[in-house]
């Protein structure tokens, strides 16, 4: 996030596109809400009616993988209308005549052609976005979750600096994580290509300033593998070995099956977990983890605040915190860890992380800091690229349309998109363990238009089976407006009906990330 979550009260116009915000951030929700009551538009673009829409503004509904059009046509009209903001673009961009010369074919006409959203809704949009003293943009994972999810991804980029709101209060680009600690995570290097706070691997001086501290003489200078590529590393005799920490990927992978034949083939699979969950199958060892009450460390939130989280009870039985396994396993591999806190590894941390570099436990007692703080009298930073962006000057990339890999055909006829529901998390590893929370929504279901529902015999609550190139499942149909025609909407946290049975593997490029939130599916009557 460029900005703080306190900031979307004050904003005067907000656009959320691919974030089911009151499900997934309800208290990032509240804030829309209070800025609703104090008078700002709410702009929601998502193919399916949720529970947000009922305060927005505005709510159009684009086809699924259709929101670099969307972004580009509501661009195209703020640019024709006058509304971007010249001078920011002058003083603070580059590369603006490269974008302009794409946004002249997305036309609000040609843009309806691509999303179904009718060029009257675009030029609203234009208007409400463009206008606005101060526009924010919420997204989360309805845009990343794409094999165009980095297009996604710098067209709303493109927009936001279009319109000249990056680097003051209330606006900016706000994605909103889907887990706890993923902004942490990512910041302490749990990525394959870079090191903590972002620094590359490929870059000698990061190196050598990570060796230097990790008493190592050198460090490998190749970018590993992502997540999603482990699979197909695996069945390729790659990868012989794994460790899995807090991750259900037999669960949250796309093309289930793909990944289970991979998980066979291991000689080797630890599982770190709370609970015994549905990857840990194929483990041949099991350490039981701790959780948040049970240790002591930092959480990074989803605007960038770093913040202290303080043991209540000691571990259950033999569980151990992460960081106590890790080192235990380090120590026996034969690299000696001697850390005996988790300050002691928080020291170490900002040692060699110039965004963390002023963050200590002490400073920690209050409400947190958000980085960068680069030393420890700085507050910590509230909003981003304030008078500068990290690279200079902001660079617009212009992005034409691209289709999904995989639309509806005579044969597969629906859109199927999955996600997340406001009683389950993820996987369900520790919410369907809750028994409060499993009882509210005990079972999987698809979201069916009841038109479709007619058309195929099926009354709700019956079951329908769902089959892709990948694979097929049974479960409940919920007949609900929230989805239009041609287009299925399942969670999945269900085992028993499980969504990414179905998911496409294909993914992004770039950022490796598959594509949850698009493919074709055949709906039948069970």
């Amino acid at each position: 996030m460029t900005n703080s979550i306190a900031e979307f009260e004050n904003a005067g116009c907000i656009l959320i596109i691919g974030s089911n915000t009151s499900e997934n951030h309800p208290l990032i929700a509240t804030r829309v809400f209070r800025a609703k009551a104090k008078g700002a538009k709410i702009i929601v673009a998502d193919p399916r009616k949720i529970h947000i829409t009922q305060v927005a503004d505005i709510h159009v509904r684009q086809r699924l993988g259709t929101d670099v059009a969307l972004l580009n046509g509501i661009m195209h009209v703020i640019f024709k209308k006058g509304w971007h903001d010249d001078a920011f673009i002058q003083e603070r961009c580059e590369n603006f005549k490269a974008l302009k010369e794409v946004l002249e074919k997305y036309t609000p006409e040609k843009t309806a052609a691509i999303t179904g959203v009718s060029p009257e809704d675009i030029e609203t949009i234009a208007e409400y976005f463009g206008t606005a003293k101060t526009s924010s943009i919420i997204y989360a994972m309805g845009i990343t979750q794409h094999t165009t999810g980095v297009d996604n991804v710098k067209s709303v980029c493109n927009l936001s600096m279009l319109t000249g709101n990056v680097g003051k209060e209330s606006s900016g680009v706000n994605p909103l994580r889907g887990q706890n600690n993923v902004q942490g995570a990512c910041d302490m290097g749990a990525l394959p290509n870079v090191f903590s706070g972002y620094q590359p691997v490929i870059n000698e001086n990061c190196r050598k300033k990570m060796a230097n501290s990790w008493g190592v003489d050198s460090l490998p200078d190749k970018v590993g593998i992502a997540l999603t590529e482990i699979p197909e590393a695996i069945q390729k005799g790659q990868i012989k070995g794994v460790l899995i920490l807090g991750e259900n990927p037999d669960l949250s992978d796309p093309d289930r099956k793909h990944v289970e034949d991979a998980f066979k083939k291991l000689e080797f699979m630890a599982v770190i977990d709370l609970f015994q969950n549905e990857t840990a199958r194929f483990a041949h060892v099991l350490l039981p983890g701790a959780s948040f009450a049970e240790k002591e460390g930092t959480f990074t939130n989803t605007e960038r605040r770093v913040q202290k989280i303080r043991k209540a009870i000691e571990p259950i039985g033999e569980s151990q915190p992460d960081w106590w396994i890790i080192k235990e396993i380090s120590n026996r591999f034969g690299y000696c860890m001697n850390y005996k806190s988790p300050e002691e590894i928080m020291e170490e941390i900002r040692q060699v992380t110039p965004s963390y570099a002023g963050i200590t436990y002490a400073r920690l007692e209050g409400g947190g800091l958000s980085w960068p703080c680069p030393d420890t009298k700085h507050p910590g930073t509230k909003f981003l690229h304030k008078d500068r962006f990290a690279r200079g000057k902001g660079l617009f990339y212009p992005i034409e349309y691209k289709d999904p890999a995989e639309k509806p055909d005579e044969e597969y006829a629906f859109w199927l998109t999955t996600g997340r529901m406001y009683f389950h998390y993820h996987t369900g590893t520790m919410t369907r363990n809750s028994p409060s929370l499993h009882n509210e929504v005990p079972e999987a279901y698809v979201e069916l238009n009841p038109g479709n529902g007619i058309e195929i015999g099926v009354k709700d609550g019956e079951l329908v089976k769902l089959s892709t190139r990948r694979g097929e499942i049974k479960t409940k149909a919920f007949l609900t407006q929230r989805v239009e025609e041609g287009t299925v909407f399942m969670p999945f946290h269900f085992v028993e009906s499980c969504a990414n049975e179905l998911t496409n593997p294909v993914y992004d490029p770039i950022a490796k990330i598959p594509e949850y939130k698009v493919c074709a599916v055949k709906v039948e009557k069970a």
